[in-house]
């Protein structure tokens, strides 16, 4: 009577705890497998479009929370140290007038016992800037200074094909002198100089060199070009080079810490002069800062005033004066009347 009351309990409970009874065996039934190959293909994009969203979403709370905090405020930078030793960053950098700034280097070589006959060295930085985003491109120049300090000559290469021109070249100093033949030999490196003179006659000539000699290549507009070949050799000969460096910096020496301070000034003044001439001079300044230093000492901040040149006074004037004859020629008109 037991077994079959135990049988019957066993086929109602079966079907609820999922046990299946093949013959005499038990054991659970087992859903079937999903093949990895036949899972839908884009529940691994949603997946990588979901973490996109989250990383897009985390960069913009930082982005907001970089934008609501603010800003360390800076404490501002006190004019004029009171002792002798002061912590450099909490005061503005003094500039200096120019004669004082000469004077301090000498004073400076005294007292470190260096070399009287160190270099002198400005360091020009610019404002290259021009309307909307146009800016002035990088350039060389070469400019005869007041007070020569080295007894070193540039080497000068002259273009000519006339027999009694590439003879005055020679006379004046020219290093070397020739025609098209010497196109292969610079090509190919062969011969090289510091400068490059041609007249005008075989200027179409050497076009080949154009791209070789770049800024170098003879030209009007760097007085390079021309029939005066005593001048522009003489010049080349004893002109300072200096060019931009890093897109808005000049790095040059003007002249040697032993000679005269007006030299030395004067030589400085030429320099700005010639740099100021590659900006039109309705724009603002080229020269944004400059600083001065020898071999050996550090470098002082130099005050521009008088150091530039005065064009916006002269462009000043100069409408005053058309103002000036605007109202005379109305007062007369005014009494013809």
């Amino acid at each position: 009577m037991a077994a079959p009351g135990a049988r019957c309990l066993w086929r109602a409970l079966a079907p609820r705890c999922g046990w299946v009874l093949p013959g005499l065996q038990q054991r659970p039934a087992v859903p079937a497998a999903v093949s990895p190959a036949t899972a839908r293909p884009y529940a691994a994009a949603a997946a990588k479009a979901a973490k996109k969203d989250a990383k897009r979403s985390r960069q913009e709370k930082a982005k907001e929370a970089a934008k609501e905090k603010p800003l360390p405020r800076r404490r501002p930078l006190m004019s004029k140290p009171v002792d002798d030793v002061y912590l450099t960053w909490l005061y503005r950098r003094p500039s200096y007038g120019l004669e004082q700034a000469v004077g301090m280097l000498k004073r400076f070589q005294e007292l470190d016992f260096t070399h009287p006959k160190q270099f002198v060295y400005i360091n020009v930085f610019l404002d290259m800037a021009l309307q909307k985003k146009k800016k002035v491109d990088p350039f060389s120049s070469g400019v005869a200074l007041p007070h020569r300090f080295t007894e070193d000559v540039n080497k000068v290469l002259v273009f000519t094909e006339n027999e009694q021109e590439a003879e005055v070249a020679r006379e004046h100093g020219a290093a070397i002198v020739g025609g098209v033949e010497l196109i292969k030999w610079i090509l190919e490196d062969e011969i090289q100089a510091d400068f490059y003179v041609a007249v005008p006659a075989i200027i179409p000539k050497l076009i080949p060199l154009r791209n070789k000699l770049r800024k170098k290549y003879p030209s009007t507009k760097r007085n390079s070009l021309g029939s005066d070949i005593p001048r522009m050799v003489q010049f080349f000969r004893e002109c300072h080079e200096y060019s931009v460096e890093d897109e808005s910096v000049i790095k040059t020496r003007i002249a040697r810490l032993d000679m005269p301070t007006e030299h030395i000034i004067a030589n400085l003044k030429t320099i700005i002069q010639d740099i100021c001439t590659f900006k039109p001079s309705n724009f603002d300044p080229i020269v944004q800062r400059l600083v001065i230093r020898s071999s050996t000492s550090e470098g002082l901040l130099l005050n521009l005033d008088g150091i530039l040149p005065q064009v916006e006074k002269a462009e000043e004037k100069e409408e005053e004066d058309a103002a000036d004859e605007d109202q005379q020629k109305a007062v007369q008109e005014s009494v013809s009347t």
